[in-house]
C-alpha cells in the first residue's frame, strides 16, 4: 500500500509539473486578464458539475476572501460561483432545463467586461457548453479549464487550459493547483505587486 500511495503522489506532481512548462505562457495571459477586468470593475463568473462545481465554489471564495498564504488584508475581488444558489439551479433546472443552469445566470448577471470560467474534466457537459456560447454572446471572455482534450468547450474558449489526461482525479489536483496560483499571481498584480 505505501507504494501506491507513493506512485499516486508522484503521477499527481509528475502531471502538475509538465502541464506547468508547456502553459507558462497561457498562464501569464490568464493572470493578466483577470487582473485587468477585474480592475475595470467587472467580475468573474465561475461554474462547473460535481467536484469541479466545488472547485468553483472554493476558488470564488478565495477571490472574494484572500488566500491565506497572503497574510495581508486586500480588497475583495468580485468573483461568484454559479453553483452554489439551489434555489437558481433547481428552478431553472425544473422549470426549464439543467443544460440552462449555467447560461440563464450568465444571461441575468454577465456583462461585457466579466469573465465566464467553466471548469469541466471532459468539456462534454451541456450545461457548460451552453454557458460558454451564451457569455460569447455578451461579449464576456471565457476562461475554461479541461482535461481530456478539452472536448467541445475547449473548441469554443478564448482562453483554454486543457490537462492532457484521461485520469479525473488527476485532472481536478492539476485545475485546483492550477487555480490557487492564477488566484495568487492576480493579488500579486493587482495589489501587493510583489
Amino acid at each position: 500500500m505505501q507504494d501506491l500511495i507513493l506512485t499516486k503522489f508522484k503521477e499527481s506532481a509528475d502531471l502538475k509539473t509538465a502541464f506547468a512548462k508547456k502553459n507558462c505562457d497561457k498562464i501569464i495571459e490568464v493572470v493578466h486578464l483577470i487582473a485587468e477586468s477585474l480592475n475595470s470593475n467587472n467580475k468573474i463568473m465561475l461554474f462547473g458539475n460535481g467536484g469541479s462545481a466545488a472547485d468553483a465554489q472554493h476558488i470564488a471564495a478565495e477571490f472574494v476572501n484572500r488566500l491565506q498564504k497572503s497574510k495581508r488584508d486586500r480588497p475583495p475581488l468580485a468573483a461568484l460561483a454559479l453553483t452554489t444558489d439551489t434555489s437558481v439551479l433547481t428552478s431553472i433546472g425544473n422549470d426549464s432545463d439543467f443544460s440552462n443552469i449555467f447560461s440563464r445566470q450568465i444571461r441575468a448577471l454577465g456583462k461585457k467586461g466579466d469573465i465566464a470560467w467553466g471548469i469541466s474534466t471532459s468539456g462534454h457537459s451541456p450545461n457548460m457548453i451552453k454557458a460558454i456560447k451564451t457569455a460569447q454572446e455578451m461579449e464576456v471572455k471565457t476562461l475554461g479549464f479541461t482535461g481530456k482534450g478539452g472536448g467541445e468547450m475547449g473548441t469554443l474558449l478564448d482562453y483554454h487550459l486543457n490537462v492532457e489526461s484521461h485520469d479525473v482525479t488527476r485532472i481536478q489536483e492539476v485545475h485546483i493547483t492550477l487555480a490557487h496560483i492564477i488566484c495568487e499571481l492576480t493579488e500579486q498584480e493587482l495589489i501587493f505587486q510583489e
